[in-house]
């Protein structure tokens, strides 16, 4: 059904879609251009000027003055013409001086107007509703009704004619009151009954919201026409009485047998595009064309804004195939309408196609260009074209500041902000507003710029703004996420209209500083005060609680969630997946895998990058692998999460080769990437590729920082090149941490070095003397060499400063339980039959101990115990956990 309504206006993709991307280059060389064909060349009056220069002080009749003013819109012409006629003694003329009035109108210019009209000889009613009209044009509507009062004593006859234009007034001034004296003084001059004062009427009445008198007046007409009933249904859709307005259409064809024409269906379709009904005003335009009838103008200017909301793309390409055939495109309500569409679908190509070629360049066509280039992410783009509009003549307003502003601190480029911040407050005429004092309290917030944010809470102050909602909650906002909730409070206390927002800025305050009490009272303060937690309000407390290490408090709330009617958002998974790589739990990780697979969540490479994140830290590659080839546009985060998988569970090979591909596809790596496949040369013992990759970072521009060299200095030291890697250390323009020496230590402990052990063991105690495994580490080292005295000191050191090795501790999850295991620890409710299956497994295993190697277990007899009995197959990954923990105590395990 959908694609037959579409049928009368669907066509082939615009030509503009298949041309080459118009050069975003906005320089101001390539604005000169634009600039040559920003103002429109009007050549009729380039014809009449060259008329009036043959003419010199030759004489014309009236009607050649009309129609030559009647033709003018420029100003400089007009005012030729003017004094032609004074020359030749035509400035007397009644219609000559009503043709000029008019013109003057036209051309904008009320002063002239205004000065010819006092200086008439003598004014008649078309003079007076000249004026008029030039008052109301420019809005004067107060004025307007001064000059109507003046034409009751001037001693002119009115006619109906001049009561439309008196509506006009009311209309403008909003008032009803007003209008109902006039409809009194149109039945004293007994007009009431004119079709054409009528219709006036209803307008005035529907433009002043009072429906009744316009309905009350439409039953009393004796005669009524498609301009009657299309002025009603307006009325209607203006004051959200869209069904209403429905109604009317349908009465408008069986009571008058009149069909409803294109202003009908465009007044109805305004009228859903007005009230927030978008769905409707495209149910309402394919309901137009079964009809017959074909969009204009005005339905366009209604339904591309309703397209634009509900990001309808393919119906944005329909509608631009129609506006160039039907030759809409010099329209530029409507262009500018098209360019949002595109904009806010995310097609900035398109968007700029149009601009570029068609729009008429104005404030409002820039500045929608200039948010869409902020919200791709081209903040550099919307600078360029807000540099250039100087260049195209064009004035910037305060919107085109504050979406630069916006774009700035959206895209995290806060230095930008607060500079093209302090350029506003220099430029004349411009005065910042609650938008701009909010984006750039967002930027402090972000920034955790405390004392220039106190600077910009003082100059809201002075300008009265800091009790504005917007303004309110990004103070609120910054103070809470510098953790001052005193400033954070009193800021919030002093909004005049707090929203829901504004409570969850507060909220996430105190979520970040862990007072859960405080949360729960507000949550019921809120809801006391009439407003309703939201999803962001829940995402603001498990973002708090995650940051706190509330872990298993954040996925109780998550569980919570999913049986409530809040369902779990997208930001709501991309909150708990960390917290479950944290927790280890890979059952919970899976429940919100699963929700995020329902939800639609999971192809995208946020959720995606989390996912893989968090099976590889959960032990699962198999299912980070999975969650990866889901991705449906990865990124260069998604890949670095992958290889951070190969490389976390020892799949060197993988690892390097999945970089390889990411080179390959045109990804350029960075830090994170490098430290991911340098980590997986170190599985593969690949000390040459580690060589070659640690030299590509310079081609990319990547600075190598402490943990790329401590990569290099493990794959060199597992790799018994020692030397290399002290030399190295040595070269490092860094500092060495602690982690740095444990890998060269490492090393020297599998390959037996002991002069280099010495070394790094005592910069480890140097770095850190109060961390036992360095002991321990020294310790196994001298046991190694068999150098027995030196062991004994380095145990004594130890004893005298009363230290212990750390107990090893293994967890896992069986389900939907945690089991946690310390060395020694027997407290586990099945501990005696835990370790008593650990025991009969001991006996059948072959343990092969080489310095500093892993535990070497024959998994065949291992296997052959757990067939043997029934009890292993329930508790065989807990002994796996036990076993790990105990054989860690007894120096057996080394890990990497």
């Amino acid at each position: 059904m959908t694609s037959q309504l579409l049928e009368p206006i669907a066509c082939p993709p615009s030509p503009l879609h298949h041309v080459s991307n118009v050069p975003h280059n906005l320089t101001a060389l390539s604005y000169q251009k634009l600039k040559q064909t920003h103002q429109p060349v009007n050549i009729s009056q380039q014809k009449y000027q060259s008329n009036f220069s043959l003419l010199d002080n030759k004489p014309l009749n009236t009607s050649k003055y009309a129609s030559v003013l009647d033709s003018c819109k420029c100003p400089k012409l007009g005012k030729q013409v003017h004094a032609h006629a004074i020359k030749t003694g035509f400035d007397a003329d009644g219609f000559v001086d009503t043709k000029l009035l008019q013109m003057y109108a036209r051309c904008g210019l009320l002063k002239d107007a205004d000065f010819l009209f006092e200086t008439m000889p003598m004014r008649n009613l078309h003079s007076w509703k000249a004026i008029l009209s030039v008052y109301l044009d420019h809005g004067l509507f107060e004025e307007a009704f001064l000059l109507f009062h003046g034409l009751q004593f001037d001693g002119v006859e009115l006619d109906f004619f001049v009561f439309p234009l008196v509506f006009k007034v009311c209309s403008g001034l909003g008032s009803v009151e007003l209008g109902r004296q006039l409809h009194g003084l149109v039945i004293k001059f007994r007009f009431c009954l004119n079709i054409y004062v009528s219709n006036a009427l209803i307008d005035m009445y529907g433009k002043c919201g009072s429906l009744d008198d316009a309905k009350k007046l439409l039953v009393k007409m004796p005669e009524r026409d498609s301009v009657t009933w299309n002025s009603v249904i307006t009325a209607c859709a203006a004051n959200g009485m869209v069904y209403e307005a429905l109604e009317f259409l349908e009465k408008m064809k069986s009571l008058d047998c009149s069909m409803p024409n294109v202003v009908s269906w465009s007044a109805v379709i305004g009228g859903f595009a007005q009230n927030g009904y978008d769905e409707e005003v495209i149910e309402m335009l394919f309901r137009m064309q079964v009809e017959g009838l074909v969009p204009n103008a005005q339905t366009l200017a209604s339904v591309l804004p309703a397209c634009a909301r509900l990001q309808r793309l393919e119906l944005g390409n329909q509608l631009h195939g129609y506006i160039t055939r039907h030759d809409f495109i010099s329209n530029p309500v409507v262009v500018n309408a098209l360019v949002d569409v595109y904009r806010r679908c995310g097609d900035m190509g398109s968007a700029a196609k149009i601009f570029f070629k068609f729009s008429v360049k104005n404030v409002l066509s820039c500045n929608t260009m200039i948010v869409g280039y902020c919200e791709s992410g081209e903040v550099y783009k919307a600078k360029e074209l807000f540099d250039c509009m100087d260049v195209l003549g064009i004035e910037r307003n305060l919107i085109s500041w504050n979406s630069v502003i916006s774009g700035y601190v959206r895209n995290f480029m806060f230095d930008e902000a607060f500079n093209m911040f302090q350029n506003l407050l220099m430029e004349e005429g411009i005065e910042p507003d609650s938008f701009t004092f909010g984006s750039v309290l967002t930027a402090c917030a972000d920034t955790i710029s405390s004392r220039l944010g106190k600077t910009m809470h003082a100059q809201a102050i002075v300008k009265g703004l800091q009790s504005d909602t917007f303004v309110g909650g990004a103070l609120v906002e910054m103070y809470s996420k510098s953790q001052d909730l005193k400033a954070a409070q009193k800021a919030f206390d002093e909004v005049m209209e707090k929203d829901v927002p504004t409570w969850n800025a507060l909220i996430s305050g105190y979520a970040r500083s862990n007072r859960i009490e405080r949360i729960q009272y507000l949550l019921e303060k809120m809801k006391g005060d009439g407003y309703h937690p939201n999803i962001y309000t829940w995402n603001s407390i498990l973002a708090g609680l995650v940051e706190n290490s509330q872990l298993d408090l954040t996925m109780q709330l998550f569980s919570e969630m999913q049986i409530s009617k809040l369902r779990p958002d997208i930001y709501t998974v991309g909150i708990i997946l960390p917290a479950c790589s944290r927790l280890a739990t890979l059952e919970r990780g899976k429940q919100a895998h699963a929700h995020s697979i329902k939800c639609g969540y999971d192809p995208d490479v946020r959720i995606g990058a989390a996912l893989v994140d968090m099976y590889a830290k959960c032990g699962s590659l198999k299912y980070a692998q999975l969650a990866y080839n889901r991705i449906s546009n990865p990124n260069l985060v998604s890949h670095n999460a992958m290889l951070t998988a190969y490389a976390m569970h020892g799949h060197g090979e993988e690892g390097i080769s999945l970089f390889q591909t990411m080179l390959a596809l045109g990804f350029i790596p960075d830090h994170v990437s490098f430290l991911s496949v340098l980590s997986s040369c170190v599985h593969v013992g690949s000390v040459e590729k580690g060589y070659e990759l640690f030299d590509l970072m310079g081609y990319y521009n990547v600075n190598p920082t402490l943990k790329h060299y401590t990569s290099m200095v493990d794959l060199l030291s597992r790799s018994g090149k020692l030397h290399e890697a002290y030399e190295l250390i040595k070269k490092m323009p860094v500092e060495c941490d602690s982690v740095l020496w444990g890998a060269l230590l490492g090393g020297c402990v599998i390959h037996g070095n002991i002069e280099l052990g010495e070394i790094a063991a005592e910069r480890l105690i140097e770095l850190e003397p109060n961390n036992s495994g360095n002991y321990v580490s020294l310790a196994n080292l001298h046991a190694y060499a068999r150098r027995w005295t030196d062991l004994a000191r380095v145990r004594g050191m130890m004893k005298d400063r009363g230290m212990h090795k750390s107990p090893g501790c293994s967890w896992i999850e069986d389900k939907n339980e945690i089991h946690s295991f310390f060395a020694g620890d027997r407290s586990h409710k099945r501990a005696e039959e835990i370790y008593a299956t650990l025991d009969y497994l001991a006996l059948h295993m072959k343990t092969g101990i080489v310095p500093g190697g892993d535990l070497q277990i024959n998994y065949c007899i291992a296997a052959q115990a757990k067939e043997a009995t029934e009890t292993l197959q329930s508790i065989l990954r807990l002994l796996e956990a036990a076993a790990a923990a105990m054989e860690e105590n007894r120096g057996l395990l080394s890990t990497s």
